[in-house]
């Protein structure tokens, strides 16, 4: 395909492609081999010697997943990708292309429980330091938490579970004057509802097992290189990137790959030596989720926020955390990085704390309970008794994940079916039989469809 400006829908299904020289066939092949054959002993030394572009190993790299990194660097704008085996792999991948014994790291403090427990554990038993910010809206404490040896600032678009909003713009920036780089998880928001790198970020990761799969049949991570940041403004700063490297042949990775030094240090270095690779199985069924992303991602996007603004008005919910509702202090956030809606994943909080909520989660039928996000299907969980056991009460509640709060990932199912399914939830918190109590009638209903509202539609770039 040309590099023709086309629409997301477009790119999503066109975008990367090459096309099948040998047989013609439309749909990439998926190459299940562990390595690639040499037409002669030149070949196999220019290949390991990086003078050819050809294969040599899954490992370093493979047809069908190198079809899907360029697909996501598309749509995310970025330059280029490395496609992993996992969301955790992929966090992990960023981090130490950048990171070091001795370095900080600055972070949100909402944000995933697994990159938190890499953060603490992992990285720091390698004597990488983190500092949290409470409240990622107050751009004065992430400058405030910089130090000296500060190399990367983190956060997440949309965070889990309480849909709690990043000011890109404004945290990239704070991280700019700084001189380091800002990664951002945007696995809850996807390209198709924002792209980081428009707005200021650096690198962008995903849980490709998540929105970009989009069926809950396999894993994989995606680390994006925005192409931006001058790896030589700071030479001192990255040394790893701008000393000699005897494998380059005396150059270093900034002399001979510019702007491109960090992602091919990520790959070559990082990735190819630790090696989380994703089964090409795996990329395939990635790229066929990747095809309907815009279809999926808007019918999540309008089904949460219908489904947020039925639960707002139900008595026994003391909050409903979803930035698409005017109530939301990242209502404002929402309206400037997410016009196309705030994403499908997000929180209430039943009054009756963990005893209302074992009811509510027990008696639903339509909502699948387990520890997933992204599925096609809708999902249910408990995060204080799950995702967030491992932290103290003191702990969630500073971060306001109360006893009573229940995390939704929202489907594509017709809304109708999923508040029947959730009034299910209310009637057992009641005490009640008959789980069509409070749904009101047919045309009540119809007036909660999954369309997305005509102010959030957004027409394709042209």
């Amino acid at each position: 395909m040309s590099n023709d400006d086309h629409g997301f829908a477009t790119e999503q299904v066109h975008g990367g492609f090459v096309p099948d020289a040998g047989h013609g066939a439309r749909v990439p092949a998926i190459h299940m081999s562990s390595g690639f054959l040499f037409d002669d002993f030149d070949q196999a030394r220019d290949r390991f010697a990086g003078t050819d572009d050809g294969y040599t190993y899954t490992r370093l790299g493979n047809p069908t997943n190198g079809d899907v990194e360029r697909r996501i660097a598309l749509l995310e704008r970025g330059s280029e990708s490395i496609l992993v085996s996992s969301g955790q792999a992929a966090a992990t991948v960023a981090f130490l292309g950048l990171l070091q014994a001795g370095d900080h790291v600055v972070s949100a403090q909402s944000i995933y429980e697994g990159t938190r427990g890499l953060l603490l554990q992992n990285l720091g038993r390698l004597g990488i330091e983190v500092d949290f910010v409470a409240d990622a809206r107050d751009l004065d404490a992430w400058a405030a938490a910089v130090r000296p040896n500060t190399k990367a600032f983190f956060a997440e678009t949309i965070p889990n579970p309480k849909n709690d909003v990043l000011d890109i713009t404004g945290v990239a920036d704070t991280a700019h004057r700084a001189g380091v780089p800002l990664i951002v998880d945007n696995t809850l928001a996807t390209p198709y509802l924002v792209r980081p790198i428009e707005h200021g970020a650096d690198v962008v990761v995903h849980s490709a097992s998540k929105f970009l799969s989009g069926h809950g049949s396999g894993l994989g991570g995606v680390v994006v290189d925005g192409g931006t940041f001058d790896w030589s403004a700071s030479p001192e700063r990255w040394t790893h990137l701008t000393n000699p490297e005897r494998s380059l042949g005396g150059q270093s990775y900034v002399e001979k790959y510019g702007n491109r030094a960090y992602i091919v240090f990520a790959r070559d270095v990082i990735s190819s030596r630790i090696g989380p690779t994703p089964s090409p199985f795996n990329a395939f069924l990635l790229r066929q989720g990747i095809e309907t992303l815009s279809l999926r991602v808007e019918r999540h996007s309008a089904n949460a926020l219908a489904i947020a603004e039925w639960l707002d008005q139900q008595p026994e919910v003391t909050s409903v955390d979803h930035a698409g509702l005017a109530s939301s202090p990242y209502h404002d956030l929402a309206q400037r990085y997410l016009p196309r809606g705030a994403g499908s994943v997000f929180a209430f909080t039943l009054a009756g704390g963990e005893p209302a909520a074992r009811d509510f989660i027990n008696a639903v039928q339509l909502f699948s309970r387990m520890t997933h996000l992204g599925d096609v299907r809708s999902l249910i969980l408990h995060p204080a008794t799950t995702t967030h056991a491992g932290r103290t009460p003191e702990e969630r509640a500073a971060q306001g994940i109360d006893d009573g709060l229940i995390r939704l990932s929202v489907g594509i199912e017709d809304v109708a079916d999923l508040l029947r399914d959730l009034e299910r939830g209310f009637a057992a918190v009641r005490g009640e039989t008959g789980p069509e109590a409070r749904l009101g009638s047919g045309t009540e209903l119809e007036s909660l469809g999954h369309t997305v509202p005509e102010r959030h539609v957004i027409a394709e770039e042209i």
